[in-house]
């Protein structure tokens, strides 16, 4: 009778101590996961920081928290074809030298979705590796100065990964280095210092993002052949901040993109080869101070089906070399104030773009703190009225559009639309 009353007990001594059980170290339910397992958490709270050093899965259906108690990283992965999915990962430490954050992860094959990672210093680190998968996390840094957060997302000399669908707030940057060949699609980055930074990040794709109040959309140094299409960059209006900024950087294509209400809608310098091209096709640019800003200009760019709406100033170029190098054709600028009288779509003569009084903070940047005061607009409305310098031509396009390309009009672009050229200018 008494061995039957022990049977009977035993499940319900073994389920009263499941809420003991998932106070313990997740480094014990790791060790004792076998290679290529499936670890199901029980809902609760697991104490980190944890290492994977074998292939498996860690399963916590949204309902499991890993804690690291401001020791460390909260999981280490160092082993391929790791898969963490439905987690709570919080309370890293805090040393920017060790990259406390997260999760760390050396190898390939991982995937990482549908994770909630805050109050950590880093969200997510991937080194020496690639072709994994960052997909439906939300990550969030400390409540810090930006500058004193850790990095969102961290690639170094991890190559083919897919980072998509992500909600990134509240971080430093999302930092690619010596990382190659990577693609960042629909995710949301807001309330940071610059979303993306790139450096020697050759062929990324960024395509389908949203950006919104930090101090810097995308930065590129360094990197070529990268594809920057269809985001939403919006209010990068920092003193220095820009929704693009490319520098030593070669063969991008930008296109497709809204960037509105920044300090700078695009910067760039000119393209390290000069066989390559920095090439802008239908981005909207609207509410920037400026539109697009070019320094230490030796041509390289080429602007087409472009919409100007509302900046302040739709282009400065400042520096070295003839503005006159760059190509800009079939774009719509709202202060053109020419006629389509053969009613192709074109205006009837070329849309110049003079700098009268402008020259002084464009060529002096000290004194743009002057920029919109009242005696340089006085300035500036004298000297378009009896110029007394001859102004400087920044560009000129051959034939303005009289309506943006597509998109942003509701107008539908198709494949047989021309560009403006010679014929069309005979018309």
């Amino acid at each position: 009778m008494r061995l039957f009353t022990l049977f009977l007990l035993a499940p319900l001594a073994l389920f009263t101590a499941l809420p003991a059980w998932a106070q313990q170290s997740l480094q014990a339910w790791i060790d004792l996961t076998p290679a290529g397992g499936i670890l199901r958490l029980p809902p609760g709270t697991y104490r980190g920081p944890a290492l994977i050093q074998r292939p498996l899965t860690i399963e916590g259906d949204g309902k499991v928290t890993i804690d690291a108690g401001g020791q460390g990283t909260v999981i280490t992965i160092k082993a391929d074809h790791v898969t963490l999915r439905g987690l709570h990962l919080q309370n890293s430490g805090d040393s920017h030298d060790a990259i406390d954050g997260g999760i760390m992860g050396e190898g390939s094959h991982f995937i990482i979705e549908n994770n909630d990672i805050d109050n950590v210093l880093f969200g997510i680190s991937l080194h020496k590796g690639g072709n994994n998968i960052v997909r439906h996390n939300r990550i969030r840094s400390r409540h810090a100065d930006s500058a004193d957060r850790g990095d969102g997302l961290r690639l170094w000399y991890s190559t083919g990964n897919r980072i998509e669908n992500n909600d990134f707030a509240q971080i430093r940057d999302l930092t690619v280095t010596n990382a190659t060949d990577n693609q960042f699609r629909y995710n949301r980055i807001t309330d940071s210092r610059r979303a993306f930074n790139f450096l020697f990040a050759h062929r990324s794709v960024v395509e389908h993002n949203h950006l919104e109040k930090n101090s810097t959309g995308i930065i590129a140094l360094n990197s070529e052949q990268l594809l920057i299409r269809s985001n939403r960059i919006l209010h990068a209006m920092d003193a220095s901040g820009a929704g693009i900024a490319l520098k030593e950087t070669s063969a991008a294509i930008v296109v497709d993109n809204e960037i509105v209400h920044c300090a700078h809608g695009i910067m760039a310098d000119s393209p390290m080869d000069p066989y390559n091209r920095i090439v802008m096709v239908n981005n909207l640019f609207a509410h920037n101070l400026t539109a697009i800003y070019f320094y230490g200009a030796f041509g390289g760019h080429v602007a087409i089906a472009n919409t100007f709406r509302n900046n302040l100033w739709p282009v400065s170029i400042v520096g070295d070399g003839d503005p006159m190098d760059d190509v800009w054709r079939a774009n719509y600028w709202d202060d053109y104030q020419g006629f389509d009288r053969n009613h192709d779509g074109y205006g009837d003569w070329p849309h110049d773009l003079l700098v009268f009084a402008d020259r002084i903070w464009m060529e002096i940047p000290a004194t743009k703190f002057f920029r919109n005061a009242i005696v340089l607009e006085l300035l500036d409305f004298l000297e378009r009225l009896a110029p007394f310098s001859s102004p400087m031509l920044i560009l000129r396009d051959e034939a303005p559009r009289m309506q943006p390309w597509r998109g942003w009009e509701k107008e539908k672009a198709t494949e047989n639309t021309p560009l403006p050229g010679k014929a069309a200018k005979k018309n």
